[in-house]
């Protein structure tokens, strides 16, 4: 199974795109989609589903994983991050992916094992279960390939489920 996984935001969105195959990993791509800070928002909107499409129809992925957002103090930065998952989630469901959304939370638990990690642990243990060499950067970059990991474990278990 092929996985998309994205880490939204509106100036960085991380992009992790994961094999995951008879238990194992394989890193088939990863980067970040970005846009400078002074560009007018609805065109960091297309920028960025414009960049989600060309990944997608790159690497046809099955399924998209998506970090499920959460309210903190800033509400701006929660709508605007909000309207960049929108596009993105679009982008997906126009080229017939399924999407998945999983909490921070969830992600923590399924990649380290522990739900209040911290987030030098989820990274740490992303290069090690991908077997890389460094932590990817930016930041934002690990953590969709976190995101993705959560997918494949997440994904294993309902199939199991299914089987038996």
């Amino acid at each position: 199974m092929i996985i998309l996984g994205i880490d939204p935001g509106y100036a960085i969105v991380g992009v992790g795109v994961i094999e995951y195959k008879n238990n194992h990993f394989k890193v088939i791509d990863c980067c970040a989609v970005t846009t400078p800070a002074g560009m007018p928002f609805n065109e960091r909107l297309e920028v960025i589903f414009n960049g989600i499409t060309d990944i997608i129809s790159k690497f046809k992925p099955e399924t998209l994983a998506i970090e499920k957002l959460f309210y903190n103090s800033n509400a701006k930065t929660v709508i605007d991050v909000s309207q960049a998952r929108g596009v993105i989630i679009l982008a997906a469901q126009l080229h017939g992916l399924s999407v998945y959304e999983y909490t921070p939370l969830q992600v923590k638990q399924s990649v380290v094992g522990y739900g209040r990690a911290e987030k030098k642990q989820v990274q740490e243990m992303t290069k090690l279960l991908l077997n890389l060499e460094t932590v990817p950067k930016p930041d934002d970059v690990a953590d969709a390939l976190a995101m993705a990991i959560c997918h494949a474990h997440s994904s294993g278990s309902l199939m199991a489920k299914m089987k038996a």
